[in-house]
């Protein structure tokens, strides 16, 4: 079902030379569109890269889609993008519209499950399907899930608490958006590396808005003053809550997000905020378009693919900026 085609010597050959440099494991279905160093016609893969809303993490993915395209002559990747993170609706127009333009392939970051009927249509019109930061856990039209291990991430920052804070510390969760597993794995995985080192006085969801942590921060603060620390499942809240621990004059308030977006790593190398989890958006551009244009090719691709995590606190700040 690939659409679109080209015909250039130079280019196929540098293709031949990338995929025997990236892929010389793999062997091509006898059925796959396949590359050539002949100079004939040759087919171009067309993916579609859905992102969920425009912050700095997804820009970064982005930014590292167009340039895996830019040096992949075999594919076009065109693109589309939400307006918040729970922007349903949006993604699903947005599935519509590539399907519409012929894509060969979807990469997404899924706002959440209510988009899997709509990919799944997509799926059946022999389109294959990346997930990319969040899994539809429950959904089996996929070809790959290219994701941070976000339990692990949040038992990274559980266990950066139990060496770092005095047992007992009163901690707020402000949590992403409620039912997402990504997001929801975040805070699993804090709590039960935390365990009972830590004191859990309240836990709201924030839907990753950076507004909503600001607020959520406000409220938690007038009803705890004695808090020690905040955790956030995602970079918008805990940047929000800054604001309001800056407006309540606290300055011992350990504060530690996860994403380590350019913002929160401006604040912990400045010693405004303690720590994040750094995930790698660049990874997940990268690996995602990439893991879709093997999946049209017939190159065996993993079903699950790990882009890693990493604590960033003042230490080493200026390694993530």
């Amino acid at each position: 079902m690939i659409r679109k085609k080209y015909i250039a010597v130079a280019a196929a050959a540098s293709m031949a030379l990338l995929l025997a440099a990236c892929s010389s494991d793999k062997t091509p279905e006898t059925s796959a569109p396949t590359t050539s160093t002949t100079g004939s016609t040759e087919e171009v893969v067309k993916i579609g890269l859905i992102t969920k809303f425009p912050v700095d993490f997804y820009d970064i993915m982005v930014d590292a889609a167009k340039k895996w395209d830019e040096a992949e002559p075999g594919a076009e990747v065109i693109y589309a993008q939400g307006q918040s993170g729970t922007d349903d609706e949006g993604e699903i127009a947005a599935i519509q519209s590539m399907v519409t333009q012929g894509v060969d392939a979807i990469a997404i970051t899924p706002t959440s499950p209510a988009v899997q009927d709509e990919l799944q249509k997509a799926v059946d019109a022999g389109i294959k399907v990346i997930l990319i930061d969040n899994d539809i856990p429950d959904w089996d039209g996929k070809t790959s899930v290219v994701a941070t291990d976000n339990e692990a991430g949040g038992e990274l920052a559980g266990q950066w608490f139990v060496d770092n804070v005095p047992a007992g510390a009163k901690v707020a969760i402000l949590q992403g958006v409620l039912g997402n597993p990504s997001l929801d794995a975040r805070v699993d995985g804090f709590t039960t590396a935390a365990g009972d080192h830590i004191t859990v006085v309240a836990t709201t969801p924030t839907d990753c808005d950076q507004t909503k942590g600001l607020n959520a921060a406000q409220d938690i603060l007038a009803a705890n003053p004695d808090i020690d620390a905040i955790y956030a499942a995602c970079g918008p809240p805990i940047v929000g809550a800054l604001e309001a621990i800056k407006s309540a004059g606290l300055t011992d308030l350990v504060t530690v997000g996860f994403d380590a977006s350019p913002d929160e790593v401006a604040a912990i190398a400045a010693g405004n905020q303690t720590g994040s989890v750094a995930q790698f958006p660049a990874k997940m551009g990268e690996m995602g378009v990439q893991a879709a244009f093997d999946a049209v090719l017939g190159n065996p691709v993993e079903a699950n693919i790990d882009t890693g995590t990493a604590m960033v606190t003042k230490d080493n700040a200026a390694d993530f900026q």
